[in-house]
């Protein structure tokens, strides 16, 4: 099973994005006995069917001292069940001519099978199977544990910029699991057990703490039937809360980490500052934030990408990206890239001058309607596709939202005016309370930096996903 280190520092994603087709989705949802909520989006345009499995837990839920544990069990969970060997579901899938895959984050874990549309059952057989049914063994156990411990090291260890947004995080969240690793700490990895990886499985594998979604060529009344027979009898199995989480304080005053590594070829900076969510606090800037963080540079006709690399060729990339998707605060996140030849305090001082000048000017109404539309046209391509609404709403419902919120989202964005982005503005880019990071080669040595423009690009998974 193929597994990809997501990107660490959360973009304006596809996902975020998504969310404003949801009014072309018209979903159905409704919840089984059981507690497990179940959401159908339809979309006939072929005869591929995609269903997604998300549970309401993630590396922000671990006990301390266990960090890693929800990756691990994601990886344990295609080591098979009673009837289903080892390895066995991926193999039927692929057979069946099919694809599937998984990943964790903070909030949540999913599963999912995007498959022709006449073989659902069979998929939803094999999910609800593993669902209630996972055997583990030491014997299987103790190997997959190597290989999350060799993922880390491949992923993380061994690459200088996934280690810089590590540290970040760790500065940002000192108390709050978001500044934990999804992937773990290697020495806590390296202490899991069969029987840490059952009681995991035991408290948050459960329908009434699960939500299915099912897209693609389907209808409503065939994925109920199906639904039924398939999840319906399994235990509903204990709610549980996650309000018990610890909080972050607002950092005392700014924070810095300087990583220099013989890998590095392109030094970069980032800063990221604590910012509302769509369920915490604050929740009523969040969509102001998408819109700011979209300006500033979501593109390469956004103010920083305008200013640092084209006007002034003082960076070769720059990004402004916002998660608004997680249950509690999360990150407000800048980036740049120097050009050859520019020392990165300089261009800090020149990222520095420009969010300086726009606190204090203010965004032009140009900018923001250009960021609203570009913010809501994006949507439109998920629904061409049968995975945009099983990614939206999953993540929706498992990070505090409501099919409602999704449904609303394109009307949110539409209604957000300058004096919100101004308020966000200020709520994000005064505080001094954030953390910047170099990322630079040992001191001696000259960077080599691709002197080439690069434009910003969007995230391809959710925010901080590990597959």
């Amino acid at each position: 099973m193929k597994r990809r280190f997501g990107a660490l520092l959360a973009g304006v994603s596809l996902f975020a994005a998504t969310a404003a087709s949801a009014k072309v989705f018209e979903p159905t949802s409704f919840t089984l006995k059981n507690g497990l909520r179940v959401v159908v989006v339809e979309n006939h345009l072929a005869p591929v069917v995609t269903q997604m499995v998300w549970y309401k837990c993630g590396a922000a839920d671990e006990a301390p001292g266990k960090s890693g544990i929800a990756h691990f069990l994601e990886h344990l969970m295609f080591k098979g069940t009673k009837t289903v060997p080892p390895g066995e579901l991926s193999k039927i899938v692929g057979r069946n001519g099919g694809t599937d895959n998984a990943f964790t984050a903070w909030d949540y874990t999913a599963y999912y099978q995007t498959i022709a549309a006449d073989r659902l059952e069979m998929v939803m057989k094999l999910e609800s199977d593993r669902m209630s049914n996972l055997v583990l063994t030491d014997p299987v156990v103790l190997p997959e544990r190597d290989v999350i411990v060799e993922e880390r090291r491949q992923r993380i260890d061994t690459n200088p910029q996934a280690q810089l947004a590590e540290a970040v995080n760790a500065e940002l969240f000192a108390n709050h699991h978001y500044g934990i690793p999804i992937i773990g700490w290697r020495q806590e990895m390296m202490q899991l057990t069969r029987q840490d990886a059952v009681d995991w499985y035991k408290k948050w594998y459960r329908p009434a703490n699960a939500v299915l979604v099912i897209a693609g060529d389907v209808t409503p009344a065939a994925v109920r039937t199906l639904a039924e027979k398939y999840y319906g009898n399994i235990p509903a199995g204990q709610p549980q809360l996650r309000n018990n989480r610890p909080q972050e304080p607002e950092l005392p005053g700014e924070r810095r980490v300087v990583l220099r590594d013989a890998q590095v070829r392109q030094p970069s900076l980032v800063r990221e500052i604590q910012a509302p969510s769509y369920a915490s606090d604050g929740k009523e800037h969040a969509y102001a934030l998408q819109v700011l963080a979209d300006l500033l540079g979501g593109g390469s006709t956004s103010r920083l990408y305008r200013s640092l690399v084209v006007e002034q060729k003082l960076a070769t990339a720059v990004s402004a990206d916002y998660t608004p998707e997680s249950l509690d605060r999360f990150a407000f996140a800048l980036s740049a890239q120097p050009a050859q030849g520019v020392a990165i305090d300089k261009l800090e001082a020149a990222l520095d001058a420009e969010l300086a000048k726009l606190v204090k000017e203010g965004a032009t109404a140009e900018e923001i309607s250009d960021s609203k539309k570009r913010l809501v046209d994006s949507a439109i391509l998920a629904r061409d596709g049968v995975t945009g609404g099983a990614y939206a709403f999953g993540l929706a419902l498992t990070t505090g939202q409501t099919v409602e919120d999704v449904e609303a989202w394109p009307d949110r964005i539409a209604k957000v005016e300058k004096p919100m982005v101004d308020a966000a503005t200020i709520l994000v880019l005064t505080k001094n309370a954030n953390v910047t990071g170099w990322l630079l080669p040992p001191e001696g040595l000259t960077a080599v930096s691709d002197s080439t423009p690069v434009a910003p690009s969007q995230s391809e998974g959710p925010a901080g996903a590990i597959r």
